[in-house]
């Protein structure tokens, strides 16, 4: 089948019009997940080389690559000897990708080890780097683990967290291969970035997303509008950029970025216990999330019921504390820069300015919202304010691209 493969198939490279990525697979159970990362690949306009270990091959077969990406697939630096695939397939590419990246694979790669073509590969490459670990929990948590990755990351390569889940067997825990899905979108957020270095690597970041929740009784709640798709794109954006992120979703139904720690929250008092224990060491802190800025002074045990011909009772509310001040005023670490959200209805840019001075932030991202306006869309404009006065603006556009110029601006500002 493969020496079929290798003649009528076009070799690697001779799309040149398209990104070259390697996409690196090791030997655990969740090579499988690699087929929907490679299929969103090439249906995206990439030019795929599957780069499998030997090992790999006993889950996921050499056919399966060739026929999803178009080209063959070799484990060997002794196939194809006269083209130097050890050499060339790196030097070649715009991205490698590994997923899954096993215990072992992350530490030949920390050590310089070239045993196989995707080690070789690994040495070789002088484009953007993206690992995506997935193994037992044990093995994440291992002293040597831990030091491959830090070393990894320090090199400037972009190492996923892990997910945490079903695992393989019974166990669960953190360990497990992000969506397909959301390792494609760091993909392809490192491609756009091109060869620039990962300016995040290294620095922890918190993010807040979603709305609180500030519940009545049993079946009510005071709510907001917000999705958390802002906060989510802030959260992707920064792991793209090699940052390790914990992201704190009130209410959110979106899929988990790859690469962040989720911690679910409810309320405003649960979202404020887990961005102080989060912020704690962290470089950065962006509260994108819609805080309720009341809750009701009562909740009712029952659900309350609608009296007849009675007009209902009044709901008494009481603040809730004000977060981004606390954070702000109450700086974690030296040099933390905290970034806030405003989001207005009136006199946007006045009230943006007057909230910056009160709350104390670094940055405020200031935009106009409304019934059809930000809350649930894909696309963002704002005005970025700094405490140092400067005014930067954001036309229409992703929400991504808000996310990138947010973090342009952290990054200039971290220590």
């Amino acid at each position: 089948m493969e020496s079929y493969v290798a003649e009528v198939l076009p070799r690697w490279g001779e799309t040149v019009d398209k990104p070259k990525v390697v996409l690196g697979v090791s030997g655990g159970i969740a090579a499988y997940k690699a087929c929907e990362l490679l299929r969103r690949l090439t249906e995206s306009g990439h030019d795929v080389r599957v780069v499998p270990t030997a090992s790999a091959l006993r889950f996921v077969g050499a056919a399966t690559w060739s026929a999803l990406s178009g080209h063959p697939v070799s484990t060997e630096v002794w196939d194809d000897v006269h083209e130097v695939p050890h050499v060339r397939i790196g030097q070649s590419a715009d991205l490698v990708v590994v997923a899954p990246a096993t215990a072992d694979m992350l530490a030949k790669a920390a050590h310089g080890l070239a045993d196989d073509l995707l080690t070789n590969t690994l040495l070789t490459a002088r484009c953007p780097v993206v690992l995506a670990p997935a193994m037992h929990t044990e093995m994440w948590e291992h002293p040597a683990t831990q030091e491959n990755v830090a070393t990894l990351r320090r090199r400037g390569a972009v190492v996923i967290e892990p997910a945490v889940g079903r695992l393989t067997g019974v166990d669960t825990g953190k360990g497990r291969l992000p969506e397909p899905a959301e390792i494609f979108e760091v993909c392809r957020r490192v491609l756009a970035r091109g060869a620039t270095e990962p300016d995040l690597a290294g620095r922890h970041v918190v993010v807040s997303a979603g709305g609180t929740r500030e519940p009545l009784d049993p079946v009510r709640f005071l709510g907001n509008r917000s999705s958390g798709k802002q906060g989510y794109a802030l959260a992707r954006t920064a792991a793209a950029r090699g940052a390790r992120v914990t992201l704190i979703a009130a209410n959110t139904t979106l899929p988990d970025p790859a690469g962040a720690d989720v911690v679910p929250v409810g309320t405003a008092v649960q979202l404020r216990e887990a961005v102080l224990k989060a912020a704690a060491d962290a470089d950065a802190v962006v509260m994108a999330a819609a805080v309720a800025d009341f809750r009701p002074a009562v909740y009712a045990a029952g659900k309350i019921k609608k009296k007849d011909e009675q007009d209902p009772d009044p709901i008494a509310l009481v603040r809730n504390p004000d977060i981004l001040a606390e954070i702000s005023a109450d700086r974690a670490r030296p040099g933390q820069v905290v970034v806030g959200f405003a989001a207005e209805t009136d006199d946007v840019l006045a009230n943006g300015r007057k909230k910056l001075a009160r709350k104390g932030c670094d940055l405020l991202v200031v935009n106009e919202v409304g019934e059809r306006k930000t809350f649930g869309a894909e696309e963002n404009e704002a005005v970025v304010l700094g405490a140092d006065g400067t005014e930067t603006p954001v036309p229409h556009g992703p929400k991504e691209a808000l996310a990138e110029t947010v973090w342009d601006l952290v990054a200039q500002r971290l220590p």
